[in-house]
């Protein structure tokens, strides 16, 4: 009896012991995590972007890397500089279907500012309900592209705006024709006037109007700003977390970097699905350099939780998608990676900077919330009263 009262007693000293153990174990490592945690807290709310922890980079992004940080002041193009005058008649420029073949369809049609000045389509319907092939790029912080459309085919956003007039497949509308229409509405003139100094109206005055407003479609103070600015408490630990892990294990500063958070460079992530019904050759079909087969602009995120779906295809209805895609690298890539195009033989090679990450769920639901701090309230834009 003594024997077994004395098994007792050690079994349960061991157990408290173990139990001890493990709870100052649990409690050291709270102890730590929350240090660690206040720490970048101290650091990436100070102010002083050179106080934050080394970003992890390959070498083949440094070049076009730039700290994460505000928006800096936009530069307008010498030959189209600002005037309130001028962003209003592109304003109601961008809202007037009368620029299209049907009279039906404007700018505004994709561009909505109430859906994030995208649609929330997979792909837009154009002239006579035609789809698009490629998602509608929101023109949120536009200004701050280098070149415009998933495949950079226009350098300018003058060159842009009067793209969609003329695309079969959206307003299907001739710009000569579209000035002409616009030419005739008589209220119209002393819009030009005040914009330009007369009444005369063209292609080029249209396209330079358009382009100054989209120039001030600009996110407004993110909770991002407002934190690296030095407001510490509009942070949960979580968007802290989601933060560091952006700029470190995460490598997303790799393609997502400045103020813009994109590096404005064309990437091959994987999705141009070579060889299948839905094949999308990107930025080959500008450049014609066999290299670029499946490569597309690296968009901003700034405002990503509004834009939706995302990719060059709308394929991803979710952030938690998006994410976890690049956490695994892209596994799908090993299919569909070859075609035959007017006789040259393209193949997609996917990108160094996509690979396996194995992210956890804990730091994938992190980042998103991270990137949801970067959207901004919507603003309410009125549409403009259209000239008679």
């Amino acid at each position: 009896m003594k024997n077994v009262l004395s098994w007792i007693l050690i079994a349960f000293l061991t157990i408290s012991l173990l139990n001890n153990c493990f709870s100052n174990s649990v409690q050291k490592e709270i102890r730590e995590k929350a240090s660690f945690l206040a720490e970048l807290r101290t650091l990436y709310s100070s102010g002083d972007a050179s106080k934050w922890p080394k970003p992890i980079l390959d070498p083949d992004a440094r070049p076009y890397f730039s700290e994460i940080g505000h928006l800096p002041e936009i530069q307008y193009p010498s030959d189209n500089p600002y005037s309130e005058d001028k962003a209003l008649l592109g304003k109601i420029l961008f809202f007037d279907p009368r620029l299209s073949k049907s009279e039906q369809i404007a700018c505004a049609s994709c561009h909505d500012p109430e859906l994030g000045w995208c649609d929330s389509r997979t792909f837009s319907f154009g002239h006579d309900r035609q789809l698009g092939t490629r998602n509608a790029m929101s023109i949120l912080n536009v200004a701050y592209a280098r070149s415009l459309f998933w495949d950079g085919r226009a350098a300018s956003l003058e060159e842009q705006s009067e793209m969609p007039i003329r695309d079969e497949r959206e307003m299907n509308g001739h710009i000569d024709l579209a000035a002409g229409k616009i030419a005739k509405i008589k209220g119209y003139e002393l819009l030009f006037e005040k914009a330009f100094g007369d009444k005369a109206v063209s292609k080029d005055r249209i396209s330079k109007a358009i382009a100054a407003f989209e120039r001030t479609v600009k996110s407004g103070t993110s909770r991002f700003d407002q934190f690296i600015d030095g407001k510490a408490e509009v942070y949960t630990d979580d968007e802290l977390m989601g933060l560091h892990l952006f700029r470190t294990k995460a490598q997303c500063m790799n393609c997502h970097s400045s103020g813009y958070f994109s590096n404005n460079q064309f990437e091959n992530i994987g999705t141009s699905l070579l060889g299948s019904k839905e094949e999308d050759l990107g930025r080959y079909l500008v450049t014609k350099k066999p290299e670029d087969a499946g490569k597309f602009r690296v968009p901003g995120l700034r405002e990503v939780t509004r834009t939706g779906p995302w990719m060059h295809n709308g394929s991803m209805a979710t952030l938690t998608e998006v994410i976890q895609f690049y956490s695994r690298g892209n596994p799908e890539h090993s299919q569909k990676r070859e075609t035959v195009h007017q006789g040259v033989t393209l193949s997609s090679e996917k990108s160094g900077f996509v690979r396996l990450l194995d992210l956890t769920d804990i730091e994938i639901a992190q980042l998103e919330a991270f990137l949801r701090t970067l959207s901004t309230k919507p603003e309410r834009v009125l549409p403009p009263a259209l000239p008679q």
